[in-house]
């Protein structure tokens, strides 16, 4: 079939469409298939969410992301309001899961808390906040290490 660079109109609003809404015509955009380490991370988020659960917690949203920020986990625990970073090493020349938590990853998860609180998590404003950690230091599926405040916003 020849083709001149030329967009007939139903081709050339099809193209529009899909780049204003981020979908075609005839189906979904496709994603593409996560990196293999995308996928230990993702792995190790759904099971921290399973221990966090099976201990109490009751999740209110996963993977929040916002332009300065993300948050992995939304969770209360009774009236606590908790933000919970999923951490993951598999090896340890880059050190621990708990020294990945640095001073600008714990600014972005405050900012990340911040712009939720504002928006779907509006019904959670007064309620108490704290950043928690779960940790794999050996994979995604070895035994997490859960730190309670593990620091602080202000």
């Amino acid at each position: 079939m020849y083709n001149d660079g030329v967009l007939s109109r139903g081709e050339m609003m099809d193209s529009f469409m899909s780049w204003k809404t981020g979908k075609k015509r005839q189906g979904q955009i496709v994603k593409a298939p996560a990196s293999p380490a995308q996928a230990r991370g993702q792995l190790a988020e759904e099971h921290a969410a399973a221990w966090l659960m099976a201990h109490g917690l009751k999740i209110l949203a996963r993977n929040v992301h916002c332009r300065g920020g993300e948050l992995d986990l939304v969770c209360l625990e009774g009236n606590i309001l908790v933000f919970v970073e999923v951490r993951l090493r598999t090896n340890p020349r880059f050190g621990c899961a708990a020294e990945s938590i640095t001073p600008t990853k714990r600014r972005r998860i405050i900012f990340a808390a911040k712009w939720w609180l504002l928006r779907a998590g509006r019904a959670h404003q007064d309620r108490p906040c704290r950043f928690d950690a779960v940790l794999f230091d050996n994979g995604p599926v070895s035994e997490p290490q859960w730190i309670r405040s593990a620091f602080e916003s202000a």
